[in-house]
């Protein structure tokens, strides 16, 4: 082994700690990447191999009834390589266990089996058997929540009849990897459950004998899409077309790219915080080692070693600590990932999991790592490297020490002599003070981004179902009734007011851009179902005009006051232009909002409506929900407090594992900086602390000293790093906002305290370390040491 080799061990040694803790801050960024990125990239390996294998489909369309002839018509556009039909229904289940009404959807499939689009991976049981009309797979979620499984059933009101659903197995679809009921916010697996039934069955049991009402493509390499959308609607107009979707517009797929993209953007900024933060702290740490050396720098010149030899020497000091970090950061990272997937899988059913750890990512992050550490470390080596021979043999001149601005100020009777030497002794390295003041206030903010989002979740939940869903109860019909079904609604026991609903597909248009939705209809002056602007004051539906949300309104580069080209994608068909007349900005989902009225007119017809919202007495509750699961007109029952509970535990869930990562590597990045600071302080002011306690200064005095400096700089880093936590929530905000939900900036004054108590505990913890080591501080040893 060479001797600058050797001597390369006796340092890494002589700072061990420092250089664990530093190890540790890169280990975090490290981890957070791998974490991130392997999950990405095994979520997004699982999700391909998955589409693949079940055939999962590019194109989607309901109608209301086609006959099975047209599928021919479908085949023949160009561009289609293949066409599946199928009948979809949902109906209302009554579940034991269950006082509320639940909704199922009716799948139709081909048995005995053969391969389809959105095939169906039975993961226990078996396929049903051809002449067993009530034999059902069940979707994985429902079973795992209901624990229900092969051999039990289910009892749903089909097409006004009472049957009762025989379970034979437990299935997934690469069609509902995100299973969310219309009209839900969040995934309730519990309320909604999904079912595959043999298709002669199902087209027997809803009168839909040689037709299909749901259709789905898959195009041949190359095809337009837009094309063969454009043709498909043409095809299905006649047939109450809904207007047909692309895969990226498919709910279940939005979801997951949506969801794999965040992953992605954490795993690619988060990191470069913390190996920021590495990257300062090897910059001190080194400077110091070089101050150190000097002496030793000039002999080893003297020796005949060259400027390279001396710059790689002190570079792979810097480089062995980045690798320590990058080796603990990938096995945590690896670790992390697959509790990551776990979670992720609570969300988004796969069969199957494909973990992927691909050499790129862990390649990236080790040279990412490495170039951090170098250009921590480059200034320091730049000072060995320019050191003359001669003038390193002299020790490194005195600092200069100066009164500062509160002594000259006249302050000096309120400042003790150890807190006037705190002063000074930040004085004279004010670039050192900053860049650790940036390092802790990093972790504050850190820890901001990831608590406020749990304050940001109850706001979004308040607003949504306390604020705008007011109602107890929204219930659905299956298609759209006369006005007097409100009235039998509003006789069944335990209704105590009820508001019409109407809701219309329709396909917007402005300019080249367009968007699929429903329109909303209201009552004016609507009390259990509002619209509100950004003060969440209830906003007016105008009796003529359309009320977009600002979301959608980006969407379609539309501004209030401009016309709107509507396309009804059911009955007569109108198109009309219709005049925006405001946009509201809403937390969730992309509404269009009309006074039901005005929607009517729009429609041409009369008093129709597709529900109604419900305020319910709690007494008589249990009575009302038995009188809706037997009305075959009803196909769905939306409870105001079931969709609170699901929103509430889905999202608390998810967010809960990412606010313990972040207040995990949040306190890393502030221990690893007031460690790797205090340590840097006791090794400059070892023989002037020395010389206190020779002088008569007790250990608390002394300590006061070099610790009173760690305090001064959390207390004075804690503010920055609040503020940047609120600016750096900002910027969450705007990169997580979405489709279909837009996160509040609401940073409460708990969150603040959180991060603020967090930060100053790791601080602490760090700096009771220190203060074990100055306790033991040889004090010959310390006087010994050459100035």
């Amino acid at each position: 082994m060479r001797a600058l080799d050797r001597k390369l061990l006796r340092d890494l040694w002589r700072i061990k700690s420092q250089g664990l803790a530093i190890a540790l801050v890169i280990a975090s960024g490290v981890a957070m990447c791998i974490m991130m990125l392997v999950c990405f990239e095994s979520l997004r390996a699982t999700q391909q191999t998955y589409y693949q294998r079940y055939r999962f489909a590019d194109v989607f369309a309901g109608l209301k009834r086609a006959p099975l002839s047209l599928a021919e018509r479908i085949a023949a556009i160009p561009g289609v390589e293949r066409v599946a039909t199928r009948v979809v229904f949902d109906v209302t289940l009554d579940i034991e266990g269950l006082s509320e009404p639940a909704t199922g959807r009716l799948i139709s499939i081909p048995v005995p089996h053969r391969e389809t689009l959105d095939d169906v991976a039975v993961l226990s049981g078996r396929y049903p058997e051809p002449g067993r009309p009530d034999e059902v797979l069940v979707s994985q979620g429902f079973a795992l929540a209901r624990a229900a499984g092969p051999g039990d059933t289910v009892a749903a009101v089909v097409n006004g009849r009472r049957r009762e659903l025989e379970i034979v197995g437990v299935a997934l679809s690469p069609e509902y990897v995100y299973t969310i009921r219309p009209g839900d916010l969040m995934p309730d697996d519990s309320r909604f459950a999904l079912f595959w039934m043999d298709e002669r069955a199902l087209a027997a049991a809803f009168d839909m004998e040689g037709g299909f009402n749901d259709v789905t493509l898959k195009l041949a390499p190359g095809a337009e899409e837009r094309e063969v959308i454009a043709s498909l609607d043409r095809l299905l107009e006649p047939y109450g077309g809904l207007g047909a979707v692309p895969r990226s517009l498919q709910v279940s797929h939005w979801w997951l790219e949506d969801q794999l993209r965040q992953l992605k953007d954490m795993g690619l900024i988060v990191p470069i915080i913390f190996l920021a933060v590495a990257a300062f702290l090897l910059s001190v740490v080194m400077s110091r080692i070089v101050t150190v050396q000097r002496p030793q720098i000039a002999a080893l010149k003297a020796l005949g070693y060259s400027n390279y030899e001396i710059a790689r020497h002190y570079a792979l000091s810097a480089v062995a600590v980045a690798l320590l970090g990058v080796a603990i950061g990938v096995a945590a990272g690896s670790w992390l990932a697959t509790g990551m997937m776990g979670i992720m899988n609570e969300f988004f059913r796969f069969p199957f999991l494909v973990y992927r750890f691909s050499p790129t990512v862990l390649l990236g992050a080790a040279l990412v790592s490495l170039a951090a550490a170098l250009l921590g470390s480059a200034s320091a080596v730049r000072r060995a490297v320019s050191l003359p021979p001669a003038e390193a043999m002299r020790p490194e001149p005195p600092a200069s020490y100066s009164r500062t601005w509160l002594e000259r100020a006249g302050l000096t009777s309120w400042l003790s002599q150890p807190a006037r030497m705190v002063l000074r002794n930040l004085r004279r390295r004010p670039g050192r003070a900053l860049t650790s003041i940036a390092g802790i206030a990093a972790s504050a903010s850190i820890l901001i981004v990831g608590l406020f989002m749990i304050g940001a979740m109850d706001e979004m939940l308040d607003v949504q179902f306390n604020v705008v869903q007011r109602q107890d109860l929204t219930v659905t019909f299956v298609q759209p009734v006369s006005g007097r079904a409100l009235h039998e609604i509003e006789r069944l026991p335990g209704v105590m007011a009820s508001e019409s609903m109407r809701s219309v597909p329709v396909r917007l248009r402005h300019g080249h851009r367009s968007r699929q939705a429903a329109i909303t209809g209201l009552a004016a002056g609507s009390r259990l179902q509002r619209v509100i602007d950004s003060s969440e004051a209830p906003v007016d539906l105008p009796p003529e005009g359309i009320v977009l949300s600002a979301t959608l309104a980006e969407k379609l580069e539309i501004e209030a006051g401009d016309d709107l080209t509507v396309e009804v994608l059911e009955g007569a068909r109108p198109v009309r232009k219709v005049r925006v007349t405001a946009l509201v900005d809403e937390y969730m989902g992309m509404s269009v909002y009309m006074e039901i009225g005005a929607l009517r007119r729009l429609m041409g017809e009369g008093e129709s409506l597709s529900g109604a919202f419900l305020e319910v007495d709690p007494a008589r509750a249990e009575e009302l929900y038995d009188r809706l699961k037997a009305l075959p007109r009803v196909a769905g029952v939306a409870v105001r407090s079931a969709m609170i509970e699901s929103f509430d535990k889905s999202v608390k869930q998810f967010i809960g594992s990412t606010i313990f990562f972040n207040v995990l590597f949040a306190a890393i990045i502030a221990f690893g900086v007031v460690y790797n600071t205090a340590r840097i302080s006791l090794s400059e002011r070892a023989r002037e602390l020395a010389s206190l306690r020779v002088l008569g200064f007790t250990r608390a005095e002394i300590s006061s000293i070099l610790l009173g400096e760690l305090a001064l700089l959390t207390l004075l880093a804690v503010p920055v790093g609040l503020v940047l936590g609120y600016g750096f929530a900002a910027l969450a905000v705007t990169a997580w906002e979405t489709e279909i939900y837009r996160i509040p900036l609401v940073v409460s004054s708990q969150v603040y305290a959180a991060s603020a108590i967090t930060v100053i505990v790791a601080a602490t913890v760090s700096a009771l370390v220190v203060r074990r080591r100055l306790d033991r501080l040889n004090l010959v040893e310390a006087l010994k040491t050459r100035e």
